[in-house]
């Protein structure tokens, strides 16, 4: 065989390097306009000192007016390190707490009671609003990182905190009551109550017109705190663990992945949790869901029914696609829409657009009801999603073998609604044999890919 010269090769190199400056372009252009898309780096930090951090993603309406059936919704992001603990705290909103790597003790207040949970990864509950509770990394290691679903009671978007507790650092909650109420409600001295719940005793006294500054102050110091091993052991003594609970129960923690995945296969894993099978997430309308995708490997393109689903990616990279309507990141849709709408089909066709971003730990997605998306992961990739609207919501792929709703298309309307023959469209569809999660990289591309590399390798050895 005669050896491929270099100009004999040219048109080859020139179009895959074509090819890659256009694919480079379009993922750098796509991931800037994408109002789809979190970066980790919209995440707002509240709190942050040597033990750990407290971060607040953007709200979801500010980053585009798309989102704004999610503007009540926000997500909460804690992290620490080993043997520390958040303090006592209560919140004007209710929360979906997972754990999302570590191990933790949560402890929950009620009342004339208070109970206490083992959390490793993938557990998770719902803390209703008002809840008093406290969370302590137990490990002696790793750190503990907890994703939250936070749903604000009072003011839409703005949930707001309150410590419980109280130290020279900080001030609790309880200082915000006058002299004569503190007096009147603990039948208590003042001195006695400053004492023993505002600040240390001897301490400088500040003034009330500085509480806000103080306040601020004492949280950045004292949110998360070291705890040693004989208090963590000590709280650990009675907690429940969530490893082998139902996930029916009303008030105890639930594992996203206690029950067998609701789809399955060699390329990925999808675990879900809906308020049909658990109280908690009933009355507000959500369900949680923990998807593992292999490197590699594609989770099929399909869209839900009337669930917004908000997702997280907890590890790995790979690769975003949604397919919505063309310029809605745009200003002023309404009147471009009216302009065009009269230059024929060809425009029509145009309004479809596909959004594209690469995917990060610590990315956030939204996937509007309705929208197709696919994801592909170029490592081991893992998410955590929250589906807004749960209820009466259906999951359509178009793509696999099983639960694909094209097969479902009479065959003449497939006559009808595409280019090719109804038999021609089955034969297609029955190319892929997986279902739901499939290789990202089917195989006549892997040969074509492996003839291009073996092509490549000659002529670079002609030199």
């Amino acid at each position: 065989m005669a050896a491929t010269t270099l100009k004999d090769s040219f048109p080859l190199l020139t179009l895959l390097g074509i090819a890659f400056l256009a694919s480079v372009c379009l993922s750098s252009r796509s991931d800037q306009d994408n109002p789809f898309v979190f970066e980790s780096n919209r995440f707002q930090t509240l709190f942050e000192n040597e033990n750990g951090h407290i971060r607040l993603l953007q709200k979801f309406d500010q980053h585009s007016k798309l989102l704004e059936n999610l503007q009540n919704y926000r997500l909460l992001e804690y992290k620490s390190k080993p043997h520390t603990i958040f303090l006592p705290q209560q919140t004007d909103a209710d929360f979906i707490l997972v754990v999302l790597s570590g191990k933790a003790i949560l402890t929950v207040l009620l009342p004339n009671d208070r109970n206490s949970f083992s959390l490793e990864r993938g557990d998770t509950i719902k803390l209703p609003a008002g809840t008093i509770g406290y969370l302590v990394n137990r490990d002696d290691e790793e750190d503990l990182r907890v994703l939250d679903l936070v749903i604000p009671v009072n003011r839409p978007g703005e949930p707001q905190s309150f410590l419980l507790s109280g130290n020279q650092n900080q001030l609790s909650i309880l200082s915000g009551f006058s002299k004569n109420i503190l007096e009147a409600s603990f039948n208590t001295d003042y001195k006695e109550i400053e004492k023993v719940l505002l600040e240390e005793h001897g301490k400088e006294k500040y003034h009330r017109r500085g509480l806000k500054d103080r306040r601020q102050r004492g949280q950045e110091e004292n949110v998360i705190v070291k705890i040693s091993r004989k208090q963590i052991e000590k709280l650990n003594k009675n907690a429940k663990s969530s490893s082998k609970k139902s996930t029916s129960s009303e008030s105890e923690p639930f594992n996203l992945r206690s029950r067998e995945p609701i789809y399955s296969n060699k390329f990925g894993k999808f675990f879900e949790i809906t308020p049909k099978r658990n109280p908690q997430l009933q009355d507000l309308n959500i369900f949680v869901n923990y998807v593992e995708i292999n490197e590699g490997s594609l989770l099929l393109p399909h869209y839900n029914s009337r669930a917004i689903v908000i997702v997280t990616v907890n590890e790995g990279k790979g690769d975003f696609e949604l397919v919505g309507q063309r310029n809605e990141n745009q200003q002023g849709l309404r009147e471009e829409y009216d302009e065009e709408k009269e230059q024929g089909e060809e425009e029509i066709r145009k309004q479809v657009q596909n959004y594209k971003a690469k995917l990060s730990p610590g990315d956030v997605l939204v996937i509007p009801a309705g929208y197709p998306v696919a994801i592909k992961a170029s490592s081991n990739l893992n998410l955590v999603g929250f589906g807004i609207n749960a209820e009466n919501n259906q999951r359509y792929f178009l793509a696999g073998e099983e639960d694909n709703v094209i097969s479902q298309i009479h065959k003449p309307v497939k006559e009808l609604a595409f280019p090719g023959s109804a038999q021609e469209v089955d034969t297609l569809l029955e190319n892929q044999k997986q279902s739901h999660f499939a290789n990202a990289q089917p195989q006549e591309r892997e040969r074509g890919s492996q003839e291009i590399k073996d092509h490549l390798y000659s002529i670079l050895g002609s030199f």
